[in-house]
C-alpha cells in the first residue's frame, strides 16, 4: 500500500516517512502542494497526508484538484491549526482525518491504521482470514484475535503473518521475509527483521519467550508449523 506524503517541513515529512515505513508502507513524498499534484498523477497513491500550509499551493486547494477526479481517495489532513473552523473547512473538502501539530507517534498510528482499514475493506484484493495456531488473523481489519481478545496490527505485522502462514512447514530465512514483506533488497543486516519479530510475538504469542506461532528457524530463520 502506497501513501502519498505532502509536508514542506522536512523534519516533519522525515518523521512521518520513518513511521509510516516502519507500518510497511510504500512512500510517495512532497515537499509543496505543486509536488504533491504531480506526485498523486503519477504514483496513485492509496491515500494521502496533506499539509494544509504548504508553498505553491495549499493543501486545501490540493484537495480540491482531488476531489475533482477522485471523491473516494482516504486523505489526512496535517495542520498547526487546531481552530474548529480549520478542521471543519477540511472535513467540507472531504478530508478523512484531521491531525494537529505537534502530534505523537501512537495518534498517527492509529490514524492512519483506522484509513488503512477502510481502504483494505473497499479492496477488491482477496485478503481472507485465516488462523495460525490460537490466533485467527483478519487482514482487512489489521487485527488478530487471541482467546476472544482482539489485537491491533500493523501493515506490515500483517504481512509478515500472511508470508509464514502460506508458507507454512517452510523454515523461511530472513532474505525472503525482507524482500517479501519490507519490499527490498536484503543488506545482511537482520536488525530490522529480528526487531520486528520480537515486538510481534510481544502481541500475539501466549509466551514471547516460547513462541509457538513463529518459531526460529535455528541458523536460517523463522518458521509457522501448521
Amino acid at each position: 500500500m502506497k501513501v502519498l506524503i505532502a509536508e514542506d517541513d522536512v523534519l516533519i515529512r522525515e518523521g512521518l516517512i520513518d513511521i509510516f515505513e516502519d507500518e510497511g508502507y510504500e512512500i510517495a513524498e512532497a515537499a509543496n502542494g505543486r509536488e504533491a499534484l504531480e506526485l498523486y498523477s503519477s504514483e496513485k497513491p492509496d491515500f494521502i497526508c496533506l499539509d494544509i500550509m504548504m508553498p505553491e499551493i495549499n493543501g486545501y486547494e490540493v484537495c480540491k484538484e482531488i476531489r475533482k477526479t477522485n471523491p473516494d481517495i482516504p486523505i489526512i489532513f496535517l495542520s498547526a491549526k487546531s481552530q474548529e473552523e480549520d478542521k471543519l473547512q477540511g472535513f467540507d473538502l472531504g478530508a478523512d482525518d484531521y491531525i494537529t501539530k505537534p502530534f505523537g507517534i501512537k495518534e498517527v498510528i492509529a490514524r492512519v491504521r483506522a484509513v488503512t482499514r477502510r481502504c483494505l475493506k473497499k479492496s477488491s484484493t482477496s485478503n481472507e482470514c485465516f488462523k495460525m495456531a490460537k490466533i485467527s488473523v483478519n487482514p482487512k481489519g489489521l487485527t488478530c484475535t487471541r482467546n476472544e481478545e482482539i489485537i491491533e496490527l500493523g501493515l506490515r505485522d500483517i504481512k509478515i503473518l500472511q508470508y509464514l502462514h502460506s508458507h507454512a512447514n517452510e523454515a523461511i530465512s530472513r532474505q525472503q521475509l525482507f524482500q517479501s514483506c519490507w519490499g527490498m533488497e536484503f543488506m545482511g543486516n537482520t536488525r530490522s527483521i529480528d526487531q520486528k519479530i520480537s515486538q510481534l510475538r510481544k502481541l500475539i504469542e501466549d509466551n514471547p519467550q516460547e513462541p509457538k506461532i513463529i518459531q526460529t528457524a535455528h541458523g536460517v530463520g523463522y518458521i509457522y508449523k501448521d
